[in-house]
């Protein structure tokens, strides 16, 4: 249940880890690199020597058993940064600070971890379209790195896959090897997994199984849900690099293993993790790992973090990253409570009984009169104490840092017969199907008053919960989870954050244990909600692209998702959010994915790598800085710099519109008909003036590049700022390649 502690409850944060009886700590060290080294393509063995030069060869601490604590080299990078993690104490730190060619030490960090029916609802479909001219992404390596991986479930079957790609050089850990398989291809373990792949906690093996899991009949959780479970690429091949454990992921490891997964050959990377919003990129370890893996052509994708609905919340916010926003699909798994006045109201559960009972049962309100107002109200284990809670159906409140899992746990030990979790006001209408030990439900904190004011009003206020199961065709769908952050991004403004969205809510998929008590089966399943789910779902959108389009760079892929994605719900009206109002630009991005027009998406907007040099040097960083990321001694007073609004994204961010016009050129190249012509269409931002010049493209070949320049002008006079949303959209008379516009007005 550690995972559920810290998914449910929607934790995106990252905290230093403690040493234990002493005071050696682990860092991540950047160093200079030797033009030696550079201009001779030295071995790793000869690095790793370099890399120990600088730990002291001796040390005068002393611990308490006695023993002398010498530094210790951890982890050797040499793709993902010049640099390698070591153990050590605060004078070895000191002495190494000293030494030529040291750059920085930061403290090691902790980050958090952040189906049935979804593949269907992207409009996924077997032996047609996306999934028939991808081949199901077959041939394309996802690398998961992650909590580890339950090998033996069902959906990790090879039956039917082919051998591993010739370019594959990963391994399976010795301990390990007969686990693998055509469809898991590799495993490795850093420090905090203990030596082990397999996953104990459960997120690594939902992430996988989402991104590339089998076809698997017969899927569900107490009968919810039920069908042919299948992830998004269900041919492509996996690659497991555990780097979690149910406390979190460490940094110094999570680097290791993008440095391996360079080295083995995956050809996308699936990160559901998180750390920092704020840190800049040269020293954010996720950013910098990715850089390297997006220069040798991976497409890194990763989890915006779940700390929506909140602005300025997103993480992962680097040019080069996929950073992904969670939604609701159209599947619900329905429960309602009916009060003694004949009132009901509509919730979401994953329990089922196997005997249906609509018996009225007292209420119990768990906060009233609470012994301990931050346990007792939230139903934290051992909190409820009232013997009077006994056959009651008992009323909680979501939050307080409890899985609702774990608070209908501590219900059930005190003898209560049912819960209602009554959802946090920022949650909205975004409700969790949770797979309950005992009748419960999850009703949203506008019900949940109502409710409470009922039992206020009477002095037996009684209800029933009752469970109608799996009900698809919600037409609001998709709505934007309340958890999914938000932009604009903190880090890099000027680059609009999150990138897409796409399914995050109540997702199904394999799961390492029975949630549901049913011993007599492998095929485990949970349903689970987070960014952390969104994300392997994009990732197994961009290995179908990639299989289908292998020529494609990671920016190609990225941009063939943003500019095709959908603006409106199945109701043909525009996505809304939890609030059930209109989701603005920093809460959708570019829109919710639509893999099938992914597939043939006209024009991309590909982003040439050597503008990240420009790019960075405009955000003030300093010659080392972007130094650290580029792995190179960079001047950037020898580099003209370009404000952020000008790197070659599908998306236009321009954060700080004043009097002053603004022009920014964008490239795009022809993937869609050799012989085209695209006319523009503009829907300006209220306030804001758009010119966009040429006004029509048009195309000879196959691959050929065009620019335009975009000039933008602000017509009010109000100087109150204010951000404001529109977009520009080039159509064919076969293609429509649609670009978000977010203004900041000043």
């Amino acid at each position: 249940m550690g995972f559920l502690k810290i998914l449910l409850i929607f934790i995106f944060c990252s905290f230093p880890w403690p040493s234990i009886q002493s005071d050696l700590e682990t860092y991540i060290v950047h160093v200079e690199s030797p033009e030696s080294l550079i201009s001779t393509q030295s071995s790793l063995m000869v690095l790793e020597s370099y890399y120990l030069s600088f730990l002291p060869k001796r040390t005068t601490r002393i611990s308490s058993s006695g023993n002398e604590e010498p530094a210790s080299l951890i982890y050797s990078y040499h793709n993902v940064m010049k640099g390698f993690a070591a153990r050590l104490t605060t004078l070895q730190l000191k002495e190494m600070k000293k030494k030529p060619g040291f750059i920085s030490a930061q403290p090691q960090e902790i980050l958090s971890l952040q189906t049935t029916h979804t593949p269907n609802f992207l409009g996924l479909q077997q032996n047609m379209g996306l999934w028939k001219d991808s081949n199901y992404g077959k041939g394309v390596i996802i690398g998961v790195i992650d909590s580890g991986i339950l090998p033996d479930h069902p959906s990790f079957s090879d039956v039917g896959m082919p051998s591993p790609p010739a370019k594959w050089k990963g391994v399976c850990e010795s301990n390990f090897t007969n686990k693998c398989n055509n469809k898991l291809i590799g495993a490795r373990s850093y420090q905090l997994a203990n030596g082990s792949p397999i996953d104990d906690d459960g997120h690594g093996t939902h992430t996988a199984s989402t991104a590339a899991g089998a076809f698997v009949n017969g899927a569900n959780v107490y009968g919810n849900a039920n069908g042919t479970a299948a992830g998004v690429a269900p041919f492509a091949h996996i690659a497991i690099y555990r780097v979690c454990n149910s406390d979190g992921c460490a940094d110094t490891d999570i680097l290791a293993a993008m440095d391996a997964a360079i080295d083995d050959g995956v050809d996308i990377l699936s990160v559901s993790l998180g750390g920092s919003r704020t840190n800049p990129f040269h020293s954010n370890s996720i950013a910098l790992g990715a850089y390297s893996a997006t220069e040798r052509g991976i497409l890194v994708s990763c989890s915006a973090g779940n700390n929506g609905p909140f602005s300025g919340s997103v993480g992962n916010a680097a040019p080069w990253i996929l950073t992904v926003g969670a939604s609701t699909h159209d599947r619900k798994i329905k429960a309602t409570v009916k009060l003694g006045n004949g009132e009901a109201f509509e919730g979401e559960s994953a329990y089922k009984p196997k005997i249906s009972n609509s018996t009225f049962f007292t209420l119990f309100d768990a906060g009233k009169n609470a012994g301990d107002e931050f346990e007792t109200p939230y139903c934290g284990p051992g909190s409820l104490t009232d013997p009077a809670i006994k056959g009651k159906i008992v009323i909680c409140l979501g939050g307080g840092g409890i899985a609702h899992v774990d608070k209908g746990q501590a219900v059930k030990d005190v003898g209560g017969v049912g819960m209602i979790v009554i959802n946090q006001p920022s949650r909205g209408i975004i409700k969790a199907a949770d797979p309950h030990v005992l009748p419960a439900m999850d009703v949203s904190y506008a019900d949940g008053s109502k409710i409470l004011a009922y039992m206020n009003s009477t002095l037996n206020p009684v209800a029933t919960i009752t469970f109608q199961g799996t009900i698809i065709g919600d037409k609001n769908a998709p709505i934007v989870a309340s958890f999914s952050s938000r932009g604009p991004s903190e880090a890099s403004p000027g680059i609009l954050k999150p990138d897409i969205i796409g399914p995050g809510v109540n997702v199904l998929a394999a799961w390492p244990t029975s949630v549901d008590d049913n011993k007599n089966t492998k095929s485990t399943f949970n349903i689970i909600s987070g960014t952390s789910m969104s994300c392997p779902h994009l990732s197994g959108v961009a290995a179908l692209l990639k299989s289908a389009h292998p020529d494609w760079s990671p920016a190609a892929i990225k941009s063939a998702m943003m500019t095709t994605t959908d603006i409106l719900n199945l109701a043909n009206s525009p996505i809304l959010d939890e609030r059930l109002v209109h989701a603005d630009i920093f809460a959708i991005g570019a829109g919710h994915v639509n893999p099938s027009r992914a597939h043939d998406p006209g024009l991309i907007y590909d982003t040439p790598f050597e503008d990240y040099l420009p790019y960075l040097c405009g955000l003030k960083y300093t010659n080392r800085q972007v130094g650290t990321l580029l792995q190179r001694k960079v001047n950037c007073s020898e580099v003209k710099s370009i404000p952020q609004a000008q790197l070659n994204y599908p998306s236009f961010s321009i954060f700080g519109l004043g009097s002053t016009p603004q022009t920014y050129t964008r490239t795009v190249t022809n993937v869609g008909d050799p012989t085209s012509s695209y006319k523009v269409e503009i829907v300006s931002p209220k306030g804001v003036a758009l010119k966009v010049e040429p006004s029509k493209l048009n195309f000879s070949q196959l691959n050929q590049k065009l620019t335009y320049q975009v000039t933008f002008s602000k017509t009010t006079n109000s100087s109150n700022p204010e951000a404001v949303e529109g977009f520009l959209k080039w159509t064919s008379n076969k293609h429509s390649v649609r670009s978000p516009i977010s203004v900041v007005l000043v």
